[in-house]
């Protein structure tokens, strides 16, 4: 798709690249640049965004310095001509020029009316201002450099923001990420999501810090709100994903029986399918839960989504699933007492829900995996395998067929 005009609020024309949809039609998008300008990456990005269902237009905001400047992160001289050009940015008049920008798609004939907004690095301030200074339906920052500067802007925000924050992100150093846990984390329309082990840009493919897990994490959890925020469809419809949420927060965070039941229909059932364990109906899911599940969940469990699949009565989550054995777990090792070994295994839920509860949750696993992890199989002599299956999934590059191989050998 070509660069299209779009007009200042002072009558100016600049440009920005439009992608389209493969159905022709979707809510609006405004991608925000990072300092390189409207290069490959965030083509790349708006054409991605575009195949999600979403109409996105990534304007020129270095228009009013040098029009059509297209950088790269590989020569140290195109590094300084970035920083330059974000020194000498206006931000308030680059704000400003996303709004319009915002206000071009609304009128689109593509789109179908919620617009929203979502930026890297530079585009991540912009897009925390824009969601405070203008008429967005939502807004969504990658790792935004100087946003702890700008706290008074705050409360103005009154739609949903997202923001995605890089532990080891120099341009927002653990102090600032700790200022704007402080100040934001209260707010009733702002999420921050942490990655302690990334460094700044670690969502841009092909860059220093790109980290393929972490990048499909975030923009996981991005597609996700937009998919709620901005799908006049979804946003109509009850809100399966948030449901479902409230149920984990009572199983694993506030551990808490009664509150995990009430998020469940009476006659509600759960299958742990490798161990057949779970219970049907309230009376043997008060009993599971109470004896065998919250209490024996090791304290360091983690669990790093891999992706969601959401239908009009269904969601299906796909994880990784990580704890020390340090308890018993009779839900999921019944009759092995805790190894002390670290586990971590690809896990798959199916829940299905009825009435604005759960009906329902398929809970798959690799047993066999599992098993290797904590020394009760031998991996040599099978073909079978034990942490690598999970860290596959979080990597596609993890060499494939090394069973194969091992036989060949």
């Amino acid at each position: 798709m070509p660069m299209v005009p779009l007009k200042s609020r002072e009558g100016a024309e600049f440009q920005g690249y439009l992608a389209l949809p493969p159905g022709g039609r979707g809510p609006g998008l405004v991608l925000l640049q990072e300092i390189f300008g409207v290069n490959q990456v965030m083509r790349d990005l708006a054409d991605s965004y575009a195949a999600r269902g979403f109409v996105t237009l990534c304007p020129d905001l270095f228009w009013r310095q040098q029009p059509g400047i297209q950088l790269t992160d590989k020569t140290e001289a195109e590094w300084q001509r970035a920083f330059e050009l974000y020194k000498n940015l206006d931000e308030s008049l680059a704000v400003a020029d996303t709004a319009q920008a915002v206000a071009h798609l609304r009128q689109h004939p593509a789109c179908t009316g919620p617009v929203g907004g979502v930026g890297y690095c530079l585009g991540g301030k912009l897009a925390y201002l824009l969601a405070a200074r203008a008429d967005v339906d939502a807004c969504v920052g990658y790792y935004g450099v100087g946003i702890e500067r700008a706290l008074g802007e705050a409360p103005h925000i009154k739609k949903p923001l997202l923001l995605h924050l890089a532990g080891r992100d120099k341009f927002c150093p653990p102090e600032a990420q700790a200022t704007l846990h402080r100040a934001l984390d209260t707010h009733p329309q702002i999420t921050l999501h942490d990655y302690p082990d990334q460094d700044h840009a670690f969502a841009r493919p092909g860059g220093e810090h790109h980290h393929l897990g972490a990048a499909e994490l975030a923009d996981l959890r991005t597609i996700e709100f937009f998919t709620r925020h901005l799908h006049a469809a979804r946003r109509a419809t009850v809100d399966l994903a948030a449901l479902w949420e409230e149920h984990t927060k009572y199983e694993f965070a506030t551990k808490n029986t009664e509150d995990t039941l009430r998020t469940m229909v009476p006659d509600a059932y759960v299958n742990h399918v490798p161990t057949l364990t779970g219970g049907t109906g309230q009376a043997e899911l008060r009993d599971f839960y109470s004896r065998y599940f919250i209490p024996q969940m090791p304290p360091d469990t983690q669990m790093t989504p891999v992706s969601r699949t959401i239908g009009t009565d269904r969601v299906v989550d796909e994880m990784v699933f990580t704890f020390t054995h340090s308890v018993p777990m009779a839900w999921m090792l019944p009759g092995i007492p805790p190894t002390g070994k670290r586990v971590e295994v690809a896990l798959i839920v199916v829940i299905h829900f009825k009435d604005n509860k759960l009906a329902h949750e398929h809970i798959y696993w690799d047993q066999a995996s599992v098993l290797v992890q904590l020394g009760l199989l031998d991996a040599s002599k099978l073909p079978i395998a034990g942490a690598e299956t999970a860290r596959k999934v979080l990597d596609p590059h993890y060499p494939s067929n090394q069973l194969i191989r091992r036989t060949e050998r």
